[in-house]
């Protein structure tokens, strides 16, 4: 079977340059030659278009509306003061003015259009920011469990997403002489042991967990890296690999899948391990059908033994048995919270991760004024949320005056458990892939669905509910309580059952209903576990134990 249109792009692509350069100066079009739409994404940035305004421009007979997503590669979601300002003053200028906290830890931001991509990519650089393989078939954007009062050993631990996201990247110079106007370098410093010239397969995402915090809901990737201690001291990793959320509807060959426990590596050996995993997918994925070349089929093509088998032989590491450990909360902990050294960190909720100002919370004027004190950083959550962090004692007053004064603490003090629980992709207007609204809908959903917890006494239940636009799952919503997966403008496959820390996938209830639909069943469901739930049981729990799904 021949290889895919992609794997002829990226092999003759000249490392990623392609015909970038020329489809920039081409100023009769807001878009880039077809090609380089594929090679774009490498370098952290996807071509779209305003799809509300479509048929509009399609009736004047205008070319779509042509702009550019930028995803910053930002391992852990470590910002400083200094970088949220520059980010800030991009989001003014160059592109729409939201700026969109992603399920993996970093930010986008939508409707750049191509005569600025390069001043955008400029004002980064001056801050150390890149976009450098935030997308296409890499190692994505590392994540870790993000607030520092989960652990003693948190800073250390959080510093192997930067090792892996340093070991995993490209070594082209491809981003900085289009983006940058750097000069050549001899190709001999840009030879590539690990993606050649053919990269991986598909997309390859690496999360970290330090139990008993999942909040990067870790079987959800390529793979699951848990850090294990014992007496307070890091000792090594589970690792754990084929996990994935993509589906295509009406393709039974897909399917989401959690990550398989390889076993236990010392803490000196994790680098290796996840090199040689990366490998192995480089080489045995499928480079034919890119709707079957995530890791996960590569290993349930494999089987799991053979998998880890050529895993220990490429890294000459063989893995232990697996080490206890206990994954117990997957939501973000809001609110002021003290680390081991005193410092204090505010999480803040910003629903569906879009961070603005209206009439009711000025997110983004709080997060600017704090970063001109430049008395805090910023970190992300893999939940969409932010966490004004390492804030020292004498400085919290002025911090919080800032987030009292814009309705921050207010609003995430007056969410609700399933309002702050929530996540949505961006989905409409933007992505291309998507079929249904989520981030603009999804809001407005859960506060009907709030004044049905509310009629059966469930108003303080934790409840996760997540939705997407599509199948492809960057929401994770099959790994919620409450799923919702866009089949049409309108209308979405609502899926029940899974746990709440991340352990268990859900499954499908019903197929294809509108919002009508969606609230009659969730009235009847949850009247029911209102009145026939055990004692602390969670609505995914309860869903299983009464086979409704």
């Amino acid at each position: 079977m021949a290889e895919s249109v992609v794997e002829k792009i990226k092999k003759e692509s000249n490392s990623l340059r392609g015909t970038l350069k020329e489809s920039l100066l081409d100023e009769h079009t807001g878009a880039i030659r077809e090609s380089d739409q594929a090679l774009i994404k490498f370098h952290g940035m996807y071509m779209q278009d305003d799809r509300d305004r479509r048929e509009e421009r399609a009736a004047k007979r205008l070319e779509r509306l042509y702009s550019y997503m930028i995803r910053l590669r930002l391992p852990g979601g470590l910002l400083s003061a200094q970088q949220w300002l520059a980010l800030h003053e991009v989001s003014e200028q160059y592109s729409s003015p939201v700026i969109k906290i992603t399920t993996r830890q970093t930010i986008q931001l939508h409707g750049i259009l191509k005569h600025d991509i390069k001043p955008t990519i400029k004002t980064f650089d001056t801050v150390k920011l890149d976009s450098i393989a935030a997308c296409g078939d890499v190692n994505r954007n590392v994540i870790a469990s993000a607030h520092p009062r989960f652990s003693v050993l948190h800073e250390e631990i959080f510093s192997y997403a930067e090792r892996l996201s340093k070991l995993l990247l490209p070594k082209t110079n491809a981003y900085y002489e289009i983006w940058l106007d750097k000069e050549k370098i001899s190709p001999d410093r840009e030879r590539d042991e690990l993606y050649q010239d053919r990269y991986f397969p598909r997309k390859f995402k690496i999360a970290i967990a330090i139990p008993p915090y999942n909040d990067v809901d870790v079987f959800a990737n390529d793979v699951a890296v848990i850090a294990i201690t014992e007496k307070n001291k890091l000792i090594g990793f589970n690792v754990g690999a084929g996990g994935g959320m993509g589906v295509t509807h009406g393709n039974e060959a897909t399917y989401p899948r959690l990550a398989s426990i390889l076993g236990f590596v010392k803490k000196d050996e994790l680098l290796k391990t996840v090199y040689a995993i990366a490998t192995v997918q480089r080489d045995f994925g499928d480079r034919n059908d890119r709707k079957l070349a995530r890791l996960k089929y590569t290993i349930d093509r494999m089987g799991i033994d053979a998998f880890k088998s050529e895993t220990e032989k490429r890294s000459g590491i063989k893995f232990l048995p697996e080490k206890y450990y206990e994954l117990k909360i997957r939501h973000d902990e809001y609110g002021w919270h003290q680390n081991h050294e005193k410092l204090f960190y505010y999480t803040a909720f910003v629903e569906t991760g879009r961070v603005c100002d209206d009439d009711n919370v000025q997110l983004k004027k709080a997060f600017y004024e704090i970063a001109k004190t430049g008395k805090a950083q910023f970190r992300f959550t893999c939940n969409q949320n932010i966490i004004i962090s390492d804030i020292l004692p004498e400085d919290k007053n002025e911090i919080e005056n800032i987030l009292q004064w814009h309705n921050v603490i207010k609003v995430t003090e007056a969410a609700t458990p399933a309002r702050r629980d929530a996540v949505a992709c961006v989905a409409l207007n933007t992505c291309p892939l998507a079929l249904a609204e989520a981030q603009r809908y999804l809001p407005s959903l859960i506060g009907k669905i709030e004044i049905i917890l509310n009629k059966y006494n469930l108003s303080n239940e934790d409840l996760s509910i997540r939705m997407t636009g599509c199948p492809n799952g960057c929401g994770r919503p099959y790994m919620a309580e409450i799923g919702f997966v866009g089949t049409a403008y309108g209308r979405y496959n609502m899926y029940l059952g899974a746990d709440a820390i991340g352990k268990r996938l859900n499954k499908i209830y019903k197929q294809n209903i509108e919002e009508e639909e969606i609230l009659e069943s969730l009235d009847v469901l949850l009247k029911d576990f209102s009145g026939n739930k055990n004692f602390n049981e969670p609505f995914g729990d309860y869903v299983l134990r009464k086979n409704i799904v």
